[in-house]
């Protein structure tokens, strides 16, 4: 090497000591102790070197900082200042820029901080908890691209754009509930292995996928989770028979691996098979929830969107809402809100939707601030419906009206029924539906509403909206006058029932029979 220091220097990416000059500690990578070639900014706000949380996400890792916080690898961005800042200063100090470290070095550091930093959050509690979970889902669903209507025709969709099956009106149907993710995967393979799939019984199939799932070997792996996925992706009748406790305890294991392809595939096998309505309680008894939130939280992009679309899967079936909600998945899927990816922020939506059915989810949500955000969101105009949709479900319980009303709710759904900002007719239709339900059993609405001035847009809405939206502002206008005469509701007993979150008439046709209610809303 020499006896020049700085060429020492250059070639030493763990530890500082062996620097000509003492480097500023801002300018040091958390995990590579090295100074930072090429800084990023994560979502938690502090600054890496991009190859470490590289290494990071691949391997499923979330380190502990100095200050006992973990940061949120989810999204990264390039810290152009910070790189500004170190070259400035290597350019002062007379000290060579930084190169960035070898991926293996960087590896190695972080299996060794692996290695010290167990984490079993969820051993004590979820044993307990998913022991309550019932085994046979009373509701009904075939697969990801049925709605909350059973229908007779079913689409795929995949990130790949894979063939669409049946005539799918240009209305979007009412609740849709397919997840974004729905099995992408690459069409190179599927003839291949959708040939071998037809040639043996079910049996020998799902031994020769749990023997490729256990290998210790990589690629092994990799040819079982992609048989898997192709099977379940092709083969709606094997979904239930492959769901097995063998399978599942592999996926788990799986869903942690440090290699890309083997964590996509088994977070997509998740989701193709988690569509049928015998799979949906028994993947959560499985414990494979909280490797999903996990992934959630810091996985690959692709693992991401998978994975918020696997959550919404099993938020559909009622005995599994609670039970995902005590598990931690509600603050992710809420930060997932603002993900990049439009799948990931798309099936997160839904997913809260669903488990904002459940009271005790509408508590947590209330508790984690979610309100101002759903608002935040609808009047910025990114996913308005899911968010007008989420914020029916949280004005239906007393806390919910309460965090509402506080928010300035009032003030805000009027102003966008006044401006007109509302994309389509069913979004005003929630707009409305929201307002109608912060109406009952609040002295407060009717203030916060004469200081709207929301008289004179009900009226415009009663003489020219919807038919359900005219039905609403009609009742809200007698109840702000004083002559709303109507029995008391118990929003609670009908929210619980399911009588709310099912679509009030068909799309399309005539002779639309209208039923009225407060969340008689589409996509």
């Amino acid at each position: 090497m020499g006896g020049n220091g700085k060429h020492r220097w250059k070639i030493s990416f763990r530890s500082s000591s062996s620097m000509p000059k003492q480097s500023p500690k801002e300018f040091m990578c958390p995990i590579s102790g090295s100074l930072m070639a090429d800084p990023v900014v994560v979502a938690s706000g502090q600054t890496f070197e991009r190859i470490s949380v590289q290494v990071c996400r691949n391997l499923g890792f979330v380190p502990v900082l100095g200050d006992e916080s973990r940061p949120d690898f989810t999204v990264v961005i390039p810290n152009l200042a910070m790189k500004s800042a170190i070259l400035n200063w290597c350019a002062t100090s007379r000290v060579d820029r930084p190169t960035e470290p070898e991926y293996g070095s960087v590896e190695t550091l972080v299996r060794a901080a692996m290695g010290s930093d167990g984490d079993d959050r969820f051993e004590t509690s979820e044993k307990e908890l998913l022991r309550a979970v019932p085994g046979n889902p009373p509701v009904m669903f075939s697969h990801a691209a049925t709605e909350v209507n059973h229908r007779p025709n079913h689409f795929y969709s995949s990130s790949s754009e894979e063939s669409v099956i049946a005539a799918v009106p240009a209305t979007p149907l009412p609740l849709t509930t397919r997840p974004s993710c729905y099995s992408s995967f690459s069409s190179s393979s599927d003839e291949a292995l959708s040939l071998a799939v037809t040639l043996d019984p079910i049996s020998s199939e799902e031994e020769e996928i749990l023997g490729k799932l256990k290998s210790s070997e990589v690629h092994e792996q990799e040819e079982g989770l992609i048989l898997l996925r192709t099977i379940t992706r092709t083969k709606e009748d094997l979904r239930v028979s492959l769901c097995t406790p063998g399978v599942l305890s592999a996926l788990r294991l799986l869903l942690n691996s440090r290699y890309a392809v083997v964590q996509t595939n088994a977070v997509a096998s998740v989701v193709n098979l988690s569509l049928e309505k015998p799979n949906k309680a028994k993947i959560v008894r499985s414990g494979i929830v909280p490797p999903l939130i996990d992934l959630l939280k810091g996985g690959l992009p692709e693992s991401q969107e998978h994975a918020a679309g696997a959550l919404f899967s099993l938020a559909i079936e009622d005995n599994n809402k609670t039970a995902i909600g005590v598990m931690g998945a509600l603050p992710p899927l809420l930060h997932s809100l603002r993900s990049e990816s439009e799948r990931t922020r798309h099936d997160s939506a839904l997913a809260l939707y669903h488990l904002s059915l459940d009271q005790s989810n509408r508590v947590k949500l209330v508790k984690l601030g979610a309100i101002p955000t759903l608002l935040a969101m609808v009047k910025s105009g990114d996913l308005a419906s899911r968010a007008l949709l989420i914020l029916c479900n949280m004005a239906a319980s007393g806390d919910g009206r309460s965090a509402m009303l506080d928010a300035n709710a009032v003030d805000c759904l009027v102003g966008l029924l006044r401006g007109k900002e509302l994309d389509s007719e069913s979004t005003q239709e929630n707009c409305v539906a929201v307002l109608y339900l912060l109406s009952h059993g609040s002295m407060r609405f009717k203030g916060l509403a004469r200081e709207a001035r929301a008289v004179e847009v009900l009226r415009e809405v009663e003489e020219r909206g919807s038919g359900r939206a005219r039905e609403k502002a009609k009742r809200m206008l007698q109840m702000m006058r004083g002559r709303d005469e109507e029995e008391e509701v118990d929003w609670e007993g009908v929210l619980e029932s399911g009588a709310l979150s099912q679509p009030r008439y068909r799309v399309g046709g005539a002779g639309k029979q209208h039923i009225h209610g407060a969340y008689s809303t589409e996509f």
